[in-house]
């Protein structure tokens, strides 16, 4: 058709009719060029949760925006598009039209001011390796209390001829945030190629008191062609103006295709299945060097690290100038206990982008491991010279500060970390250690209770709140988290032996005993168990058998190489048989 005579459901009007045909060749631009074009498209669709949107059409005073569908998932959300010149426009929910069985919305908004609007490419001619421009609005953190329109330059991993769920093919290696679904996808000649929709964003920091950061998932983007898009508009009726040709005909599976199913799996948690999908990839395309690194990926979260660091290995014969890759590959070999190497590796990376802020923290982690504790200092101040709102290099100093006897300086960064993310539960817990070291009860249990607050299923923080209740003489308020902790965890062998030395306190010795009962038969050689054992069955005249709990007490010991403890325990079986007892305990 050259003129559009339809109504569509949410969009009226006639535009002309564009088609999108073979280009002709042409330089591409710098990325300064594509950053202006990308900034006077894009538009942030504000809101409780909000996204990005990308300009794709003027009809009149009309504008028409193309965004992802999970940018207003919430009906009962107020939502406005913010133009490049910083006014608000607002959106009528009613009037937003989802696409069916794709991850995609338009949304019209009115306004007599002259904006920018996208220049339409063809997707199916982007391919790996190409350059891939992102742009959008990274949500507000605790640090960022605005959204801040951000620019990012990355490289096309993958373009499947088959879509997956919601129409995803796209894969690009751009470092991306929440927020900036929605957004456009460029090409080297800044034209719409894609709709960003989903990266990998978990967050860096660990859930564990293990220090170190995720592995670096390069390529984890996928967007929808606009091509696709522009098919499905055209088989709503909702007219752009543009229309795209046919889509080509699949006459079988790339490797792309296989890259894209594994990139599904890995998300959804079938990390044999990725594995087997990036296999099949590498079969079709030996040099694949995004699939590789995918794979090892996948490897590392099922443990395999050996067969993650051969992956990286090979993306390195194929790149040896990939610094993520050296990157994943120090992950990988600090998994495996190999300081060292991990180190190299982080130096590496280092020499090829100094201002690498992962790099620099992991770096610091492995030299801490290793004992160079200044080392770690020097790495983790790197990192917060490049990003001073890094909240997991102030919590990784605070930690080395804190092993260094410096409690005052480690508190002042599990602050700081805190400003930045007031939901950082590791911080929490750590702050209250050092709290606590420092005589500071209530302000330790009051962190505890934080670190609870986000994380209720945490048994050792528990278990830390009860000692510190036990400082205090809250021996019900400590008997209370041990339950909770073995509520959680019932294998959890300090908790029982916690709460039988509790209990013995309070003169329940034959409850004492069942604890202790209890922590050795999930393992039977915990020396203070049988220590403790000892001391209340000597409490309760049971003579032979507090011997023999204080001589198997004082063997384990004596294989641990802990002198004052086996001395401790053979005074005690002294003391019983010479019927003098005395109230010595070991530290």
């Amino acid at each position: 058709m050259n003129i559009s005579n339809r109504i569509p459901a949410v969009f009226i009007g006639t535009v002309a009719t564009i088609i999108i045909a073979q280009p002709l060749t042409f330089a591409a631009m710098s990325v300064d060029e594509v950053g202006k074009i990308a900034k006077s498209i894009t538009v942030l669709i504000d809101s409780k949760n909000p996204g990005s949107g990308v300009i794709i059409k003027r009809d009149g005073n009309t504008y028409t925006v193309l965004s992802a569908r999970h940018v207003f998932q919430d009906p009962q959300a107020k939502y406005e598009i913010v133009t490049p010149d910083d006014k608000r426009y607002a959106v009528n929910y009613g009037s937003v039209k989802k696409l069916p069985n794709m991850d995609l919305a338009v949304v019209e908004f009115t306004s007599t001011e002259t904006y920018s609007v996208a220049k339409i490419g063809n997707s199916d001619l982007v391919t790996e390796g190409k350059a891939a421009y992102v742009a959008g609005f990274p949500k507000t953190s605790a640090a960022i209390s605005r959204s801040i329109y951000q620019f990012t330059k990355g490289q096309i991993t993958a373009n499947a001829s088959r879509t997956s769920e919601d129409g995803y093919a796209l894969v690009y290696s751009n470092n991306t945030l929440p927020g900036m679904s929605g957004g456009p996808i460029l090409n080297e000649n800044g034209e719409l190629v894609g709709i960003h929709g989903r990266a990998d964003t978990r967050a860096l920091e660990t859930s564990s008191i293990n220090r170190d950061i995720q592995i670096a998932k390069i390529g984890f983007n996928q967007g929808i062609p606009i091509n696709t898009s522009l098919r499905l508009l055209d088989s709503v009726n909702v007219d752009v103006g543009v229309k795209v040709s046919s889509a080509p005909v699949v006459t079988g599976l790339k490797a792309d295709d296989f890259y894209i199913e594994g990139w599904d799996k890995y998300n959804k948690g079938d990390y044999q299945g990725a594995i087997a999908a990036y296999t099949q990839a590498i079969k079709l395309d030996p040099n694949y060097a995004f699939a590789y690194n995918s794979r090892g990926i996948a490897r590392t979260e099922l443990g395999d690290n050996q067969g993650a660091i051969a992956d990286f290995n090979e993306v390195l014969r194929i790149d040896p100038n990939d610094v993520y890759t050296y990157y994943n590959r120090g992950i990988a070999r600090r998994k495996l206990g190999d300081n060292q190497g991990a180190i190299a590796d982080y130096n590496a990376a280092l020499r090829i982008d100094p201002n690498y802020a992962n790099a620099y923290i992991s770096r610091g982690n492995a030299r801490s491991e290793l004992g160079d504790k200044q080392g770690a200092l020097a790495d983790f101040n790197e990192a917060l010279r490049i990003n001073p709102n890094y909240a997991l290099a102030y919590y990784n100093r605070g930690i080395v500060r804190r092993q260094l006897g410096d409690r005052q300086g480690a508190i002042a960064d599990y602050d700081r970390a805190l400003q930045i993310n007031p939901n950082y539960a590791n911080a929490y817990y750590n702050r209250a250690i050092a709290r606590y070291k420092l005589g500071d009860m209530q302000g330790a249990i009051a962190d505890y209770n934080e670190a609870l607050r986000i994380n209720p299923n945490d048994a050792l923080t528990y278990i830390n709140r009860g000692i510190a209740r036990h400082k205090l003489g809250d021996m019900q308020g400590e008997l209370a988290d041990y339950d909770r902790a073995l509520q959680i965890n019932p294998n959890y062998v300090d908790a029982y032996i916690n709460r039988g030395i509790a209990r013995y306190d309070l003169g329940d010795k034959q409850s004492a005993i069942a604890d202790y009962n209890a922590a050795l038969r999930i393992n039977p050689n915990v020396a203070n168990a049988y220590y403790n054992r000892g001391l209340a069955r000597a409490k309760s005249e049971d003579k032979q058998g507090a011997i023999a709990d204080f001589q198997k007490a004082a063997d384990l010991y004596q294989q641990q190489g802990n002198r004052n403890y086996y001395q401790s325990a053979i005074n005690k079986i002294r003391e019983i048989e010479s019927n003098t007892p005395t109230r010595s305990t070991p530290n």
